[in-house]
Parts: structure tokens; C-alpha cells; sequence
């Protein structure tokens, strides 16, 4: 065993699609400054990128009727539907930059275009479904969605939902064609062999022990070859925590005042996967359901057409499960030890609060595979189970915060930054929407923790990202514009689609 020690300018903890992201924005902004990466897996969006871990939905609230509540009135609220859209804006931007510079190559390896569906049954469900289109159509950022509760039309639109449905509820559906599959394992991969060619230091296999404020300002990060078990010191000015369900545990590790009265809940997802081609070709859309009643926003129901490894497949989910690790790859001591001092009274008090919580995924836990097949011909009637596979998903862990709103040993559900006063440290957690928003929130990153330099990155990242700093709501034109112009770069208007 040895030790040496060497100075950076960026430290990237984790290779999954925030770093990938976080890494390239550097790169592009300050092309001069040295960055490292740290995995200590073998490569590069094995975690919660992987394509096999997340749903692959383009998140922009075409489909995802959690993010569109009823308000006391009856009315839609679209407040969050539209920030969420205007998150994925920016990275459609930055991607179709990506692809015009050369940087990344064939668009179609990871992005694609299919429908954005949501699809309802009951009469309350039913009417919602149509008050939320008449909110979301006459927007600006959702022209196109159609509405039908015609079963002759949703047919044509959904011919292996309808298949076999005898129920005489009534049921609705929208549709917006302007959806994307995204495969972020592949961006994550693609994304950072261009780091790799532009000089920046991917280490895998390599565990990161200590993260400690040194005297002269900078952060040491301590990390061990897990193969050798060499131990390394780096230097650096900043560092970018991106573990996925490792990084709270790696906050911690900094001991920054932010890290304390912060707890994390992990929740593990298990997907059905469809192994007939000809079941899976009759389906071409992502279609999200609505939870039931007293289910957390992570247990929305979809049946989500995939391409992965340049295959069209069929998932259905998600199931949740329950593990205390914080990875697929990680410690079943994971949940006990991010329990210490500082956080202990916020986690008790998630305990009280979550008990309905808890409740749903000791029963999604007992499941069998006849109730899980009774839940997906909720979707597709005549569904067999000799065509679905389960696939156990990514890790997630849930933020476990004090809060003002809510109180102490509050759940959250989004994705959030934390970082140290002076900037010089961040690391995200958290999950949906995760991926879908990583330029936007690796923008707040720039922006808080290298503020002296943003006068002089302004006009790159306005190159990059035209509509940065611009509410697409409150310019329809400008949306338009850019919305054609990325669908034409990433290949999604239509002119190099399956269908």
C-alpha cells in the first residue's frame, strides 16, 4: 500500500450523468482547468443512469399527472407541469450544442422520439384528465396534446391497452406526440469518452475514503484502488459530490454545517419487462397512469416503450421495493450508518410522520408475481405471464430534511443541491426527475459556487443554452424556435423515426 498526493482544479465524485454533465459544462467554460473523476465501479453510468435503472422518460410533464394537481377549487394547477418543462428545454439545448459541435455523434444512440400518453379509468378520473388537457393545451409549451375518451380512437392510439378491455367505466387518454425516450446510460458513457478526449482523468475502480478541508482552503479527497488497495490524496479547488444514492453518505463525510439535520430513505424499484417482440411492437408510447389513492408520487404506474441497446422493448412499473442500501451496489449497512448525531431526531420524526409510507412498501414488498401481473393487465387486459420478465431497478434515496413547511423529518421527493457557503463543495441528491433536468440543475451548480466567473461564462453558456436566463413560458416565439430547432438536431421531428 502507498500513498502520494496530487493537486486539480475539479474533483467529479461518481460517473453517472450529473458529472457527465457537470464535467462537459467545465470543460466548455473553462477548457483550461484540470478535472478529475472518481467511480468506483468499472464504468461509467452503472447506477441510477443506467438504462436499466430509470424509466428513460424525457421528464417534461407531457404524461406525468403527478406534477399537475387539482386544486381545492377544482382547478389544474400547471405551475410546477411548466417548470418542469422548461427544465428539459435546457437540456435538449444543450445536447442538440453537443451534437452540432461535433461532441457527441449519432443522437439516435440515446434519444429518441415516441407519444407522451396519460391514460385514465372512472368517471372523477376521467373529468380530471380533461380539466388538465384544457389547462396544459392552450400553454404555449404543450401545443399538440390531444384528448379522446373515444374508445374507437384510443384504439387506434393504444391497440394493446385496449386489446381485451370489457370494463364499461368510462376511460380518456392524451396524447402528445413531441415525447422522448431518453437512454441516459448511453449520453452518461457517451459524454464522458469526449471528457476522456479532452484531457480530463476518469479513474474506476477507485473508492472515495476521506473528503477533509484542508488549511490552505482546498478539499483533500482521499480515495483507495479497490483492486490494489493503493491509497491516493487530491487536491482540489472544488468538488462535485454526483454518487447518486452514495452521495449523502459522502456529504456527511465533509462534516460542512449544510451536511447536518439531513437523512436519506432508500427505495429500491423492480420494472416488468416484456421478452416477446411481437407483444412489444404493438405498443409505441410512454403512458403514465394515475396512483391510487394514499401512494407516494414514485409509484405513478407506466407502460413505457424503451430502446435499449438499439432494441425496442416494453416496461411496465414501477413496483417498489425496500433495501438499506443506498446502491445497487452498495452496503446493506448503508440506511444505519447515515444515522449519527446530527440527523437522528429528523430521521425518528420521518419515522412518525411516513408510517403510510411504510405501509405501502411492506405491501409492495409481499407482492407475488400474480398480483404483479394483475396490476399490468390493469394496462394490458390480455397480458400473459410467460412474456414478462422482472427486472430489479435503481436505488433511490429520498431526502429526509427539516423544513419550514413541513416541518421536521420531512420527505422530499424532488432533486436538490446542497452545497458549502463558500461554494466550494456540492453535492445532489435526490431523485425523479433527476436525469431529465441534470443541465439545469449543473447550471445552478456553476452559477452558486462560481459566481466571479460567471460575467465572463455568460455568453458561452447563452451559446450553449440560448434560452438560459429566459422564461420559454413568457416567450411562446422564442420556444418555438428552439423547440424546432432542437427537435431537427436530436433527430426528433420525425424525419428518422421507427414509426
Amino acid at each position: 500500500m502507498s500513498s502520494n498526493q496530487t493537486n486539480t482544479d475539479v474533483i467529479l465524485i461518481g460517473a453517472g450523468v450529473m458529472s457527465a454533465t457537470l464535467g462537459t459544462l467545465l470543460k466548455e467554460l473553462a477548457p483550461d482547468w484540470k478535472i478529475k473523476v472518481f467511480e468506483k465501479l468499472a464504468n461509467a453510468g452503472q447506477e441510477s443512469s443506467n438504462e436499466w435503472n430509470n424509466a428513460g422518460t424525457g421528464h417534461s410533464a407531457l404524461c406525468e399527472l403527478n406534477y399537475t394537481p387539482e386544486k381545492p377549487d377544482g382547478s389544474i394547477d400547471i405551475t410546477k407541469a411548466i417548470n418542469v418543462n422548461e427544465k428539459f428545454q435546457l437540456s435538449r439545448q444543450f445536447w442538440s450544442y453537443l451534437v452540432k459541435s461535433g461532441q457527441l455523434h449519432n443522437p439516435r444512440d440515446f434519444i429518441r422520439p415516441i407519444p407522451h400518453m396519460s391514460f385514465v379509468e372512472g368517471e372523477t378520473n376521467t373529468a380530471f384528465l380533461k380539466k388538465r388537457f384544457h389547462a396544459l393545451s392552450n400553454h404555449p409549451l404543450f401545443q399538440g396534446m390531444q384528448f379522446s375518451d373515444d374508445p374507437e380512437q384510443l384504439k387506434k392510439w393504444i391497440p394493446l391497452i385496449m386489446d381485451g378491455r370489457t370494463s364499461s367505466e368510462p376511460i380518456a387518454a392524451t396524447k402528445i406526440d413531441s415525447g422522448t425516450d431518453v437512454n441516459f446510460g448511453a449520453l452518461t458513457r457517451m459524454l464522458f469518452d469526449h471528457l476522456k478526449q479532452n484531457n480530463v482523468e476518469i479513474t474506476y475502480k477507485t473508492r472515495v475514503e476521506k473528503i477533509k478541508r484542508t488549511s490552505d482552503g482546498l478539499w483533500k479527497v482521499t480515495v483507495q484502488d479497490i483492486e490494489s488497495g493503493t491509497i491516493e490524496d487530491h487536491k482540489a479547488k472544488f468538488v462535485f459530490i454526483g454518487a447518486g444514492g452514495g452521495s449523502l453518505s459522502l456529504l456527511q463525510k465533509t462534516g460542512i454545517p449544510e451536511s447536518k439535520h439531513i437523512g436519506g430513505f432508500p427505495v429500491s424499484g423492480l420494472f416488468m419487462v416484456c421478452h416477446n417482440p411481437e407483444v412489444a411492437a404493438q405498443h409505441h408510447a410512454k403512458v403514465y397512469g394515475k396512483a391510487k389513492i394514499g401512494a407516494p408520487p414514485m409509484s405513478v404506474p407506466h407502460l413505457d416503450t424503451r430502446y435499449i441497446e438499439g432494441k425496442q422493448t416494453l416496461l411496465f412499473g414501477p413496483f417498489a421495493g425496500f433495501s438499506p442500501k443506498f446502491l445497487k451496489s452498495g452496503s446493506h449497512l448503508d440506511l444505519i450508518s447515515s444515522i449519527n448525531p446530527n440527523n437522528i431526531l429528523t430521521m425518528l420524526a420521518a419515522g412518525v410522520k411516513q408510517r403510510v409510507l411504510t405501509k405501502y412498501l411492506i405491501q409492495q414488498v409481499l407482492l407475488s408475481n400474480d398480483q404483479r401481473m394483475e396490476a399490468l393487465r390493469e394496462f394490458i387486459p390480455k397480458a400473459k405471464s410467460e412474456d414478462w420478465d422482472i427486472v430489479v431497478a435503481g436505488q433511490r434515496v429520498q431526502v429526509i430534511k427539516d423544513t419550514d413547511a413541513g416541518g421536521r423529518g420531512t420527505l422530499q421527493f424532488g432533486t436538490e443541491v446542497v452545497r458549502s457557503a463558500d461554494g466550494s463543495i456540492a453535492a445532489l441528491l435526490g431523485a425523479s426527475p433527476g436525469a431529465s433536468t441534470a443541465v439545469h440543475v449543473m447550471l445552478e451548480v456553476v452559477q452558486k459556487c462560481f459566481p466571479d466567473q460567471m460575467n465572463e461564462w455568460e455568453p458561452k453558456i447563452k451559446e450553449m443554452i440560448p434560452s438560459h436566463g429566459v422564461s420559454l413560458a413568457e416567450n411562446p416565439e422564442l420556444f418555438q424556435e428552439i423547440h424546432t430547432s432542437t427537435a431537427q438536431t436530436l433527430g426528433l421531428d420525425g424525419s428518422d423515426s421507427d414509426k
